[in-house]
């Protein structure tokens, strides 16, 4: 084995994309000595999404102070990529961890992400790679829109910030403020999930209670979102809520098409292009991937298997290594053409998560090597 690559998604809630690239490569340089070991962490949008970019691109942290989800004010940093790209976590802004035990998606905001676009524009950026995950907001993006120059007015024909809790006072929205400032910028929102602006699978129902709704209030800020539709149509004449990811970020998806003119794209098909990993294919043996749990989804249409996708184009065999492996998943893989040769779990004894979890880099680190044995002892009948 001459050259290989490393590109695996996080163990969720034991091992980082990044302990995992490191892991790999000490294992690889002491089976392989002579092999090139490219690593690329993989981030899903929210928090870590820009310390992958960095590992992964280089590139040079800007920090910058904004408004915090409760408008309280925060540091917060974004990538500057030598390309002249910016690489945004909205979740450095307006996240979870930076509420505590304050949650409260009808009073957060997003107006923060806004300014941290905007110190990255005014520092020469011509594009901004934002992240969508992890956030404490249900305010459609408005927030981080109105810090761009979007104008929200009332029935009163006065300008506001929108929340979660105002999106139906909403009567007109003037864009041509945010236009200016985004002339000659592209947007590209990374998000791995599909969820619609609103309904039952929408961003209130799925994800205002881990942001601190309880049931009624999950009811209130889904119409509240359903407003922030109406509003979007009959100003804008853009149909946003049933768009794939519209949900994502408290409806930051509909709100960043809609007000910005993003582009909603996967976060590991941003991630792939961005680093070129189509050319890194270029000579390589094998790829190897995984996640902490493969399953149906991971083979149909989540980072394995975009990652797969692209290497089974290039004829480059793929081996995902996964705390756990479904049954379905291994039936689709063995069946059909997904781009995944080789399916291994690392869990080495059968126990709980709260047995498992201490011991995850060993297991991991375990597996890693019998794998790399085994291709060194295939080798061997070339």
């Amino acid at each position: 084995m001459k050259k290989c690559i490393v590109i695996s998604d996080s163990f969720k809630g034991t091992l980082t994309s990044r302990e995992i690239c490191s892991i790999a490569r000490e294992s690889t340089v002491s089976i392989f000595p002579a092999c090139q070991v490219l690593t690329i962490p993989v981030a899903d949008g929210g928090e870590g999404t820009v310390a992958c970019y960095e590992e992964a691109c280089g590139g040079r942290r800007i920090k910058c102070r904004v408004s915090g989800p409760l408008g309280e004010t925060v540091d917060a940093a974004y990538l500057q990529l030598e390309d002249g790209s910016a690489v945004i976590e909205m979740a450095s802004a307006a996240g979870l961890p930076l509420i505590g035990e304050k949650k409260d998606p009808c009073r957060a905001t997003t107006y923060g992400v806004g300014e941290e676009i905007l110190a990255a524009i005014e520092s020469g950026c011509r594009k901004i790679i934002l992240g969508l995950g992890g956030s404490a907001t249900n305010d459609g993006g408005c927030g981080c829109a109105a810090a761009l120059g979007v104008r929200f007015l009332n029935a009163e024909g006065c300008a506001f910030v929108p929340t979660g809790a105002t999106l139906d006072q909403i009567v007109t929205i003037d864009v041509s403020g945010a236009e200016k400032t985004l002339d000659g910028v592209s947007v590209v929102a990374m998000c791995d999930i599909d969820n619609p602006l609103y309904g039952p699978e929408g961003a209130a129902c799925m994800f205002a209670p881990q942001k601190g709704a309880d049931a009624d209030t999950v009811a209130f800020l889904d119409g509240q979102l359903r407003r922030l539709d109406q509003a979007i149509q009959r100003n804008l004449h853009r149909e946003t809520a049933q768009m794939p990811g519209a949900g994502a970020a408290g409806g930051f998806g509909a709100g960043a098409v809609a007000f910005l003119g993003a582009h909603l794209r996967s976060g590991i098909e941003t991630i792939l292009d961005t680093v070129g990993f189509d050319e890194l294919l270029r000579d390589c043996d094998v790829v190897f991937t995984g996640e902490g749990c493969i399953d149906e989804q991971s083979v149909h249409g989540k980072a394995v298997s975009g990652i797969a996708g692209r290497a089974r184009a290039r004829h480059v065999p793929v081996v995902a290594v996964a705390g756990g492996i479904t049954a379905e998943a291994e039936r689709r893989c063995a069946e059909e053409n997904t781009g995944i040769s080789a399916l291994f779990s690392t869990i080495r004894l059968p126990g709980t998560m709260q047995d498992i979890v201490p011991h995850s880099a060993a297991f991991y680190r375990a597996a890693f090597d019998n794998i790399l044995r085994l291709i060194a002892v295939a080798e061997r009948f070339k």
